[in-house]
């Protein structure tokens, strides 16, 4: 399937989609603030530059959207045109995913991710958030 929007069209689009403070990130923040939790924001000592990092219990959260983390969810499915592109880009950023866990483990800090899809629905975020507090606080 060719892409509907033109090339410059779809470069003004993916030029807006931000790295930090995205809307699943600032809603799983604002939980897990109210559930007491306090944390540094993007924490660039630390490898891979978690999303959130809770020095007191030494745990870390990185908050992946489905499609730029390869989730096998349906928002986490593969583009369908320029592939030359998108499948050497989408797999080194699992690649490089899967070594700031590797850094952060050998550190000694534990690390958790949650996945856009997870944060759809208010229910669906109360409970992980819920969970997430009890994993860190452990």
């Amino acid at each position: 399937m060719t892409d509907l929007l033109g090339k410059e069209r779809r470069s003004e689009l993916m030029r807006r989609v931000k790295s930090e403070s995205t809307g699943p990130e600032v809603r799983i923040r604002h939980a897990l603030h109210r559930r007491g939790l306090r944390y540094k924001i993007c924490d660039r000592s630390l490898p891979g530059t978690p999303d959130l990092s809770f020095p007191r219990w030494h745990a870390v959260l990185f908050v992946h959207g489905c499609f730029w983390h390869g989730h096998e969810c349906p928002r986490g499915k593969q583009p369908s045109s320029n592939l030359d592109y998108w499948i050497p880009k989408l797999r080194a950023n699992k690649e490089r995913d899967r070594q700031a866990h590797e850094r952060l483990s050998s550190l000694g800090w534990r690390v958790y991710t949650v996945w856009e899809c997870e944060l759809r629905r208010d229910s669906d975020l109360d409970d992980l958030a819920r969970r997430l507090v009890k994993l860190i606080r452990r």
